[in-house]
């Protein structure tokens, strides 16, 4: 339900230690003193409200008590009238930090992988609490950083969904290796993967996707597949340690060994085919549009989303035929957040198939 709340300006005295005084009595001077040994305590967790003593009475900015409460605030400068909306609900993700980018004013965007893939921009107004309660600052937040966000409750449409990062719970700090799988086998317990000079322990609560978010059957792991691993923190301190992992991600494909090189021609192709493609987002590619990577590379070990049921229904073809793919690859004044833009074709009949998921 929405609730409204008409003040008039002595509200500004709640809002820091003293206000102006005003025209024909509108506006009066208060004093306040900021009472920083109390501590307000929303839903049963301490907050970072600090109260103001007013005549012995506290009060709290409205902005961010209403935030803590669950509110938006709307202000009505005409009518002199705060507006609190009861906010939408939120949309929340657990997994694990796997890209930062910071800013300089404190804030950053940060890449979350796990039940979704999703950029979060975390700023000032987000609550980042530790298990033990503690308050922490987007400073706190690196990649592998487990967490549970709650973001929204509107999301850009863009390829992965950006939103504004409400509240963030951190679990722990995983560490992280990326290397060539050396051995996978199933265990009692679950799966074990083994790495160089690392045995990593997988349960029920193990994550195993593409970069992209997408989810990989342990079956399909084999020896020599890249990964990044976001395992322990503890290691045992047998030869060699083994640690508990928590989410693995396969890497992007690889070119296909021993494949002869494309002509010279039937790049040019593809790259006119990729253009046609990608020139909705020309603002944003920087590779000119002749020189732009093109590969053939293993349909199995593809990255690429597709969209239309006909593309699904090629992408599983392909794959199921061990067959390749053509990769048309561009970069972009994105790629320090999303990594570069590549368009995927198939190879025998140039049909589109997708996108490869970015970073």
């Amino acid at each position: 339900m929405k609730k409204k709340l008409t003040v008039i300006l002595t509200l500004a005295g709640i809002l820091g230690t003293t206000a102006a005084v005003g025209a024909e009595g509108i506006v009066e001077k208060v004093t306040g003193y900021l009472q920083k040994d109390v501590k307000i305590i929303v839903n049963g967790q301490d907050s970072a409200l600090t109260p103001v003593y007013i005549d012995g009475k506290a009060y709290l900015p409205v902005r961010d008590a209403a935030t803590q409460l669950g509110y938006t605030v709307k202000y009505d400068e005409a009518n002199k009238e705060i507006e609190l909306d009861e906010a939408a609900d939120l949309m929340r993700a657990t997994g694990v930090v796997v890209s930062v980018q910071a800013k300089e004013d404190g804030s950053a965007r940060i890449e979350l992988l796990g039940s979704t893939w999703v950029i979060l921009n975390v700023d000032s107004s987000t609550v980042i609490k530790g298990l033990d309660g503690k308050t922490l600052t987007a400073a706190d937040l690196k990649v592998g950083t487990q967490i549970d966000a709650g973001f929204g409750p509107a999301m850009a449409m863009s390829y992965p969904g950006q939103a504004q990062a409400v509240n963030i719970n951190v679990y722990a700090d995983r560490l992280v290796k990326e290397d060539a799988i050396k051995e996978v086998k199933h265990t009692d317990d679950g799966w074990q993967v083994q790495l160089d000079g690392l045995v990593l322990n997988a349960g029920k609560e193990t994550r195993v996707m593409t970069s992209q978010g997408e989810s990989v059957n342990w079956e399909d792991l084999k020896a020599g597949t890249k990964v990044k691993a976001y395992y322990g923190p503890m290691e045992t301190k047998s030869l060699p340690p083994q640690s508990p992992v928590y989410l693995l991600v396969v890497q992007a494909q690889s070119p296909v060994i021993g494949t002869p090189k494309m002509s010279p021609e039937a790049a040019q192709e593809y790259r006119n085919l990729a253009w046609a493609q990608v020139k909705e987002q020309a603002s944003h590619i920087t590779t000119k549009q002749d020189e732009a990577a093109v590969q053939i590379v293993s349909a199995k070990e593809a990255g690429v989303l597709a969209s239309t049921d006909e593309q699904k229904k090629l992408l599983a073809e392909v794959q199921a035929a061990n067959g390749n793919f053509v990769t048309v690859t561009y970069n972009t004044d994105q790629d320090e957040l999303l990594g570069p833009l590549t368009a995927v074709f198939d190879f025998n009949t140039k049909a589109f198939v997708g996108f490869n998921a970015r970073r």
